[in-house]
């Protein structure tokens, strides 16, 4: 068979495998293992038992489980409800104010979780039902909340972009640094978009009344900044330190991770449930992803004995005379298509062994290339039938948000990211350019 017909075997019988229900990791393991023992025989096994040494030895990974306790431990402590209560206050009397903290707060969240099911649990329960009291249109602030949260992939410390640097073997902080360009400019964008929503359709996002506003004295408005900016505190200490070289990335996630149990005991609520439930779902997400980086390596490892990566360039290129530019676009469009019945990680696994190597030969950079993957994954987040935030949102809105209001509530936010991720690929530099300058190229 030529590398082409075992690259469409291969990539046909793991989409089958996946429609049965099967766990990921399991599928691209498996499909992995058996290629490998077809084409090579019995030697072959020692493929997955050296993916499972790479994994094991590369030591970035210890942070995944750090940065995703410090922000389930900001989580269940409380800290992420003070966040927004400063910014109810503060932003309240603007109007649309109160969408326009929910996006202030999905920032901080993102920057300190790095997932995006935290900001949309924290948006969902805390801000949603505040913003509807309040008389806020449910579709716009709605799509905010869903939008607004997808920024926890892009904006540092991003785990899917630990995942996607240890399948491209590319440095995690020249990626976490070029998602800070991109994450604030969208953030920016949707901030731009309500406001002007806002002006147009006053009844959209009306301002906190008068008599609300009297209730609150300026000392108990200066409370709530200081509680509400001590998460932000943790991720500039935890950060600062790194960048400026005082810590490793390692030892910066390990930092991050006793501030967040210090702030949640200085805030009165560290106790053994907060601390079991943050530890139960850390080591749950943190297990998945061991398993699928060890499928993906195991998978790519079979995918680049085969050669499969130079036959499929020159069948897009020599054969059908494909630009770079072209292919870089069905690449993204394919990504959108994958992630309304696949989340990110699953689909980096499936198509990271045929598009990274492809888009290095491109002569593209594979740093610019993981924040527009990151980007089309946020686009397919809330892209129906299957987007993973709107099922997120159906099971945490309250009863008067149906399932049509969540589905038309994305369509602007669709049309803002598909512009921001237009606007990053004819400007690369917006994420490139932190990087290049930490380190001085």
């Amino acid at each position: 068979m030529s590398s082409e017909a075992i690259t469409l075997f291969m990539f046909g019988t793991m989409m089958v495998l996946l429609f049965t229900g099967q766990r990921v990791f399991g599928v691209i393991g498996f499909v992995g293992s058996a290629a490998a023992l077809w084409l090579w025989g019995q030697g072959s096994f020692e493929m997955p038992f050296n993916a499972s040494f790479q994994v094991l030895n590369w030591y970035p990974l210890i942070t995944v489980p750090f940065f995703i306790f410090m922000g389930y431990m900001l989580s269940e402590s409380g800290l992420a409800g003070d966040l927004y209560r400063m910014f109810h206050v503060w932003f309240g009397p603007v109007r649309g104010g109160l969408a326009l903290g929910t996006i202030g707060l999905m920032v901080l969240i993102a920057a300190l979780n790095g997932l995006s099911v935290a900001g949309m649990a924290i948006g969902a329960t805390i801000a949603l039902p505040q913003l509807l009291r309040h008389g806020y249109d449910k579709s716009m602030v709605t799509g905010v909340i869903q939008a607004g949260s997808s920024l926890g992939i892009l904006i540092p410390p991003s785990v899917v972009l630990v995942l996607y640097a240890m399948i491209a073997r590319q440095p995690v902080l020249d990626l976490w640094l070029a998602g800070v360009g991109p994450g604030l400019l969208m953030a920016l964008i949707f901030g731009v978009y309500v406001y002007l929503r806002c002006l147009i359709q006053p009844e959209a996002g009306p301002a906190l009344p008068a008599e609300e506003r009297a209730l609150i004295t300026r000392a108990e408005k200066f409370a709530l900044l200081r509680e509400g900016l001590l998460p932000l505190a943790i991720f500039a200490v935890m950060m600062g330190m790194f960048i400026t070289g005082v810590t490793s990335l390692v030892e910066s996630s390990v930092v991050g991770a006793v501030l967040a149990m210090l702030g949640a005991w200085w805030a009165g609520n560290l106790n053994r449930k907060s601390f079991e439930t943050a530890t139960r779902n850390t080591l749950g997400i943190s297990c998945m992803f061991l398993w699928i980086i060890l499928g993906a390596l195991c998978f790519s490892s079979v995918y680049d004995g085969l050669g499969a990566v130079k036959a499929v360039k020159a069948l897009l290129i020599d054969t059908w005379e494909f630009s770079p530019w072209t292919i870089l676009v069905l690449m993204l469009l394919s990504f959108i298509v994958m992630g309304m019945f696949l989340d990110d990680t699953a689909m980096l696994v499936i198509v990271a062994p045929l598009y990274i190597p492809l888009v290095i030969s491109l002569g593209f950079n594979p740093i610019w290339f993981g924040i527009l993957y990151t980007i089309t994954c946020q686009i397919a987040y809330i892209t129906p039938p299957f987007g993973y935030n709107l099922f997120l949102m159906r099971a945490m809105a309250p009863p008067e948000i149906t399932l049509a209001d969540i589905y038309r509530s994305i369509v602007p936010f669709f049309f803002l990211m598909v512009l921001s991720l237009i606007i990053i690929m004819i400007f690369p530099q917006i994420a490139l350019w932190l990087p290049s300058l930490y380190s001085g190229r």
